[in-house]
């Protein structure tokens, strides 16, 4: 017994591996190292000890977690009267702006995300947004932003020489040094072929409002921030909504794995 060290042990503990030889001691070692007694599914194992014991563990350990996620699913607040209501209240408001805005089904990575508010005092949104730099392979989430907000002053956290964070603004150094008449806000148009991908650029000066009016959005926009001097497969449709000239719907888009990924979730 490693606690008392006078009896022969006669249990181990599955958390700690300590050995013990009566239940008074196994209380006394949790009470001295602070341990629940159960067992670490998730401890490292060595390539060397791994068993197939400990393989039947991981496949269990699995199965309950798709279990805990679908009971999480399938839990009564998800699908509450309220709940309900207040994505009605979503579309409905976004609507009377003159946006389809869409829900997915429970489960989807994006409906999880989503943090999306309407303020009825304000008459405002506060939108969940996510900005996509695609020439640093970097992309951030903003919760909160009002509808009221500029997308210029949106990006100057991020672009700005000036306001920007500077871990941010090395991250995004290309975006940086780069004059501020280069920069392009791009939102992928939804409800499109996958192999016939267009964006709608948008208007840096005007309030993120005023640039979704007319647009189908799901769940929440993504922006992409671009350059003009770079080169990218973007193909942008004209002001009048009309395609690009030597550019034709059977035509396929190479797109980032960033791209790749806000097409697996909205699809």
């Amino acid at each position: 017994c490693e606690t008392c060290s006078k009896e022969e042990a006669k249990y181990r503990c599955p958390r700690c591996m300590k050995y013990s030889c009566s239940l008074l001691c196994v209380k006394k070692h949790k009470l001295a190292l602070s341990c629940n007694g159960v067992r670490d599914k998730t401890a490292f194992i060595s390539v060397n000890e791994f068993t197939d014991l400990n393989l039947l563990s991981d496949y269990r350990f699995l199965e309950d977690v798709g279990r805990t996620a679908d009971a999480a699913a399938r839990h009564c607040i998800v699908h509450s009267p309220a709940t309900k209501r207040l994505l009605y209240c979503l579309r409905n408001k976004a609507r009377g702006c003159n946006i389809e805005l869409k829900t997915l089904p429970v489960g989807f990575t994006k409906r999880r995300e989503n943090s999306t508010t309407f303020n009825s005092m304000e008459n405002k949104f506060y939108w969940h947004l996510k900005l996509i730099f695609p020439h640093c392979n970097a992309e951030y989430t903003l919760k909160g932003v009002p509808d009221d907000k500029t997308l210029a002053d949106i990006l100057k956290p991020y672009i700005d020489p000036v306001e920007s964070d500077p871990v941010v603004c090395q991250r995004l150094k290309i975006y940086t040094a780069s004059p501020q008449s280069d920069v392009r806000i791009l939102m992928k148009i939804e409800n499109r072929n996958r192999n016939s991908v267009r964006y709608n650029e948008l208007d840096a000066s005007r309030s993120l409002l005023d640039n979704l009016k007319g647009k189908v959005i799901i769940e929440y926009p993504t922006l992409f921030v671009i350059l003009k001097t770079l080169k990218n497969d973007m193909v942008v449709l004209g002001q009048d909504g009309s395609e690009p000239a030597g550019n034709s719907d059977s035509e396929s888009s190479s797109l980032s794995s960033a791209e790749e990924g806000e097409i697996r979730d909205s699809s």
